[in-house]
């Protein structure tokens, strides 16, 4: 079987996705619309051409902007719907998702307004696909940590539908222990604990989220391979990584995709998984960063099919439900 149709045909979960960066252009320039809201932008072309962004803070810059066309509950119902779609498309069986309340809520668009048109998608995907998802909800780091208290605060009508805590935005300059205190907060109430560390900011961080924040997964993670005694610590706990390529390339972590470091980490004994980020913004959906490393590098089936699995492995899935999925895997 090519490597084509292994992707193509593997079920797979994704782990590190942001709703808000999977906004399309059409869909932002329809929503603008819709809203009478004015864009920088003369044509759905214009907005496509502006997501060729230099770094993650003009990514960043872009992103807060195109948020600001969402404002009812429908506008958020399309957005998820939209993205559950394709997870059916590319065989996502199940989805972790991470949304970020302060993007909205700082104007003025509150829980009971984005969360609605969230889990009404997500409960359709569940009837029509059978796609399960999980809603990660995620601080921005460049905010403050009482603004972190806040928004955990806030979110306690919606307790119930949100799996895990997670911290993203710019990550240089706002270390995880800057928000220590509200991710203990955060896990003594039961929720699942992620971090952005290790991305742009330097291996210590990933150490400041497994040791401050007492973290389940990692997300990005790939400057490990700077601190040997961090590797060795993240194979023998197996503390999970949502690698994310072709965010990497685009947010220029690296220059080319023969310099990542995907394989090298997994040949290593890693529990790296493959994600796409911020899908619209970064040049693909997590089928096309499958596609991008088999094209860069020496990945073979087997490869493409332990990512896979170790995506499963690392998700927050009932244990009997994950075992199911690799095994269908293994039969392929």
């Amino acid at each position: 079987m090519s490597l084509s149709s292994i992707i193509k045909n593997i079920p797979k979960t994704e782990l590190h996705l942001h709703i808000e960066g999977s906004l399309t252009p059409e869909l932002m320039w329809r929503l603008a619309e819709k809203h009478s809201v004015t864009l920088p932008y003369a044509s759905v072309e214009e907005i496509a051409a502006a997501y060729n962004f230099k770094d993650l803070q003009s990514f960043l810059d872009l992103y807060y902007a195109g948020a600001g066309v969402l404002k009812d509950e429908d506008d958020f119902f399309s957005l998820m719907w939209a993205y559950l779609v394709k997870c059916h498309e590319e065989n996502i069986v199940h989805t972790e998702i991470m949304f970020d309340p302060q993007t909205h809520t700082e104007r003025g668009i509150g829980f009971d307004i984005f969360m609605p048109g969230f889990l009404r998608a997500m409960k359709k995907a569940q009837d029509e696909f059978g796609t399960s998802s999980y809603l990660i909800m995620s601080f921005l780091r460049h905010l403050s940590e009482e603004n972190a208290f806040e928004t955990l605060e806030a979110a306690a009508p919606y307790y119930a539908n949100i799996q895990a805590v997670g911290l993203d935005s710019s990550e240089l300059g706002h270390p995880p222990s800057k928000f220590e205190r509200v991710f203990k907060k955060a896990k003594s109430m039961g929720f699942k604990i992620v971090a952005h560390a290790g991305e742009e900011g330097p291996a210590e961080y990933i150490w400041e989220a497994i040791k401050l924040l007492e973290v389940d997964r990692i997300d990005h993670g790939v400057r490990c391979q700077e601190d040997e005694s961090l590797m060795r610590y993240l194979k023998d706990k197996q503390v999970p990584l949502t690698v994310c390529p072709l965010s990497n390339l685009k947010l220029c972590v690296i220059d080319n995709m023969k310099q990542h470091n995907i394989l090298t980490l997994l040949r290593y004994g890693l529990l790296v998984t493959v994600n796409s980020d911020d899908p619209t913004y970064f040049g693909g959906f997590l089928n096309d960063n499958y596609h991008a490393l088999c094209e860069a590098l020496p990945i073979t089936g087997e490869d493409i099919k332990t990512l896979a699995k170790n995506s499963f492995t690392a998700s927050f899935l009932p244990e009997e439900v994950k075992q199911t999925f690799i095994a269908q895997i293994d039969d392929i």
